[in-house]
């Protein structure tokens, strides 16, 4: 619960730039995932780690797929910062 918290408190007060952005959204699924992992214990039950798993597998995705946003980003406009960013138009 306190690391959801974080990571949405994380999401609200950094808005400056875009890996830092990114990191509270990985510490809100690494709350996830230790949910499903205490609830499957607690519960003799295979399938919250199978769950954790795939939430883990969706994270390392959606880091790869950020970082390559970021470096696109930063070779074309040369910054990362929020407020350039708002101008793309797609």
């Amino acid at each position: 619960m306190i690391i959801s918290i974080l990571g949405i408190w994380g999401i609200l007060l950094n808005r400056r730039n875009i890996p830092i952005m990114s990191m509270p959204i990985e510490s809100m699924l690494l709350a996830v995932n230790s949910n499903f992992l205490v609830f499957s214990v607690s519960s003799d039950d295979m399938m919250g780690q199978s769950f954790a798993s795939l939430v883990s597998t969706v994270a390392a995705a959606e880091s790869a797929i950020g970082l390559a946003i970021f470096v696109m980003t930063f070779r074309v406009r040369g910054t990362i910062a929020v407020e350039s960013i708002n101008s793309i138009q797609g």
